[in-house]
């Protein structure tokens, strides 16, 4: 649901605070209230105060709704019981014998997904390498139907350029969904380069304190929101009031957090592609990226996402075994500074031939910068890298 504040020009940080949030008309309160009723007292006969049951529409989860359709820019938002329940809708709109163009190096779910689950509905798939627009143009089939992206990959940052796959689509008639995770709205907003839909796991940044799990699609089209609505109550995979209250919560202070996410991933970033222990830091922020340009033109900041090599998977595991301050932990996105090995946790799906074929080694190492005070960050990695 979008309200009228959606097409607001107020800036950023004034949306997200107020945007779908305003004051609570019967008591004033500033923060939206936590819905918990399942039902609703109707009026008569299909008369209703706009909402009837909670699986179809819930207030809280309304207010998140329209908070995020703002912050993308979209024309609806909907919100799902995690990521991979909202990436899971996105496929809904598809038909046996459609075909998706998917890249090739996205978050391992939505490969074990795609490929293990949706593709025995009759509905196929390639993968390739959408860095290269060409690739994506080359892979079109007449039964082609969507294009699903992510930039930056997961794990290895390597960027799309969001405007160019965005024109192949539309040549073609074709959707474009982008996976705006890594960077949140803050940071990229992909509707204003071409996309058609974009879907973030609200478990992480929009949420900002790993305590909730969600997830979001936001669309464009009148068509996205008919169907994203009919999947929301006729598969019940919808987020509860409860954690869509957590990511209202959180979505006030998108904007600060990521400043300082920002500013300390790119201490982190250049403290990295310095150390000895290190052989490489894959991160858009720095020179040494090869899509650092692209970056700087589609993203208004860097973000706190990188991975970096270590040699080995021994290496790995005493690093991770290492930190204090730094958490060995899967997710992304929270207050907290998480660390994780890749090949074992995001991309375990994946076989070690597959991680092989897009660079995800043994010895590679995510991280999640926090928020916490650049200097203890800087220390717990040295001291834990010098123990490799």
């Amino acid at each position: 649901m979008v309200s009228d504040m959606t097409t607001s020009q107020h800036g950023f940080s004034t949306r997200a605070i107020h945007d779908g949030q305003e004051p609570d008309p019967l008591t004033g309160a500033v923060n939206v209230p936590l819905y918990l009723s399942s039902t609703y007292q109707l009026q008569g006969i299909e008369k209703h105060r706009g909402w009837e049951y909670s699986r179809v529409s819930n207030p809280t989860r309304d207010a998140l709704e329209t908070s995020l359709a703002s912050l993308e820019g979209g024309a609806s938002g909907h919100v799902f019981a995690s990521g991979m329940a909202a990436i899971s809708a996105l496929v809904t709109m598809l038909n046996a014998g459609d075909h998706v163009v998917c890249g090739d190096n996205v978050y391992g779910g939505t490969t074990r997904l795609f490929s293990q689950v949706i593709v025995r509905h009759g509905i196929e798939f390639s993968w390739v390498d959408t860095s290269n627009p060409e690739n994506v143009c080359h892979a079109i089939r007449p039964t082609t139907k969507l294009v699903h992206i992510e930039t930056p990959t997961n794990p290895l940052m390597t960027l799309t350029d969001i405007r160019a796959v965005a024109a192949v689509c539309h040549e073609h008639g074709i959707d474009m969904s982008v996976d705006n995770t890594f960077m949140s709205p803050y940071f990229q907003r992909p509707i204003e380069f071409g996309a058609d839909i974009v879907m973030h796991s609200t478990t992480k940044f929009l949420n900002g304190h790993s305590d909730g799990l969600g997830g979001v699609l936001v669309g464009t089209k009148p068509e996205h929101a008919e169907t994203f609505r009919m999947v929301q109550k006729c598969t019940g995979g919808i987020l509860s009031p409860f954690e869509s209250w957590l990511i209202l919560r959180g979505v006030k202070t998108l904007a600060v957090r990521m400043r300082q996410h920002d500013a300390n991933g790119r201490a982190v970033a250049a403290f990295l592609a310095q150390h000895p222990k290190v052989s490489h830091v894959s991160y858009p922020g720095l020179e040494s990226h090869p899509q650092h340009d692209l970056a700087k033109r589609q993203m208004s900041g860097f973000g706190s996402m990188m991975s970096f090599e270590v040699g080995s998977r021994a290496n790995a595991d005493k690093l991770l075994q290492a930190v204090r301050v730094c958490t060995n932990g899967e997710s992304l996105g929270g207050v907290e500074t998480l660390i994780s090995h890749s090949a074992t946790t995001t991309h375990a799906a994946l076989s070690p031939e597959e991680r092989a074929r897009i660079g995800i080694t043994e010895g590679l190492v995510r991280i999640s910068v926090g928020i916490e005070d650049i200097d203890d960050i800087l220390a717990d990695l040295d001291q834990a890298l010098q123990q490799l």
